[in-house]
Formats: C-alpha cells, structure tokens, sequence
C-alpha cells in the first residue's frame, strides 16, 4: 500500500473524531453567561482534547512522512491508533459531563494510556521495517516524552479515584509536555 493511502485515510478517521467531539457539545438555550456554566466541564474536556487529537496528529503526520514503506504490520498498527483515537469522543463526553468524576476520569486516562501504547507500537513498527540502523531510528532516539507518557497516564488513573481533579492536571500536563515541538522527526520526514 502506498504511504500516502494510509496517512489520507487517517486523516480522514481523525477530521471524523474532531466532528464528533464537537457535535456532542449540548448549545444552552438560555442567552446569558450564567447558561454556560454548566457545560463548562463538557468545554474544558473538549478543548483537552482536541489538543491530544491534534498532537497525535501533528506527530503521525511527522511519523508517516519519515517512513519509506507501509507493510501489513504498520497497517494492523496504524488501526490499533486509530481504534484508541476513535474512543476520544466517548471518554471526552463522559468526563465532562460527570465533572471529571472518578471513574470517567480514570477511563479517560486509560484510553490515553491505550493510545500512547497504540502510538508507541506504531512508530516500533515503522522503525523496524525501515531497520535500526535508519535515520527514523537515531531521529527517534531514546523518545524520552514517549516513555514517560505512560507513566504519568497510569499516576492521572490512579489518582481519578482519589483527586479527579489532579488527575486532569496530569493529563493536562502530559499534553503541555507534548505541545513542544520535536524537531528531530521533523527534521527526518523533511529529507
């Protein structure tokens, strides 16, 4: 399959899940400040997450660019991102709607960690069908953000169950950590 199939069907899976996180946000009927109140939490989730869409994307896009060759693998791979990815409206739904309540929270930062997982699988492949002696691989490095990622997702579910709230912080924080741009992928996909 050619590289530019797969990086336009995905494409395409992402534009889909940004339409429906926004389509699931309720418009107050009421014509003043205080009828936004209540759909602050739905906002906030929103907003967190049309950031994680956009970083996973921004960075596929960098990944697919650097990548010479799509075998069965990486397709099987870019599905398993795109499956965690298509759960985003769900969780980001339901989070807000409950106000960031334990288990919304906590099943939040596991389709985070799902994803990060799928991502991490993903780039693993298209490393090993380009070989470890690649440009892709010494670009990628020790992929410190990559590493940590998980963790932090797994301390934000933890904590969902005890301080919901300073488990959105670690997701927030996660996502700030990946808003710095990575140049040397960028750099890779450029060439």
């Amino acid at each position: 399959m050619d590289k530019n199939r797969l990086e336009a069907f995905s494409d395409g899976v992402i534009a889909i899940i940004i339409t429906v996180m926004v389509l699931e946000m309720k418009v107050p009927h009421e014509p003043d400040f205080t009828a936004l109140k209540p759909v602050l939490p739905v906002f906030f989730t929103y907003v967190l997450s049309y950031v994680y869409v956009g970083i996973y994307w921004n960075n596929h896009h960098h990944l697919l660019k650097a990548c010479r060759r799509v075998n069965a693998g990486i397709m099987w791979a870019n599905q398993h991102l795109l499956f965690w990815m298509s759960l985003f409206p769900f969780v980001t739904g339901w989070m807000g709607e409950n106000h960031f309540m334990p288990l919304p929270s906590a099943l939040y930062g596991g389709v985070l960690l799902m994803a990060a997982i799928a991502y991490y699988v993903l780039q693993n492949c298209i490393v090993s069908e380009q070989g470890p002696d690649s440009r892709l691989a010494a670009s990628i490095g020790r992929d410190i953000k990559g590493k940590v990622s998980p963790v932090f997702y797994a301390t934000g579910i933890l904590a969902s169950f005890f301080t919901p709230l300073v488990a959105g912080c670690i997701y927030t924080f996660v996502a700030l950590m990946w808003l710095i741009p990575d140049r040397r992928l960028a750099r890779v996909a450029q060439e």
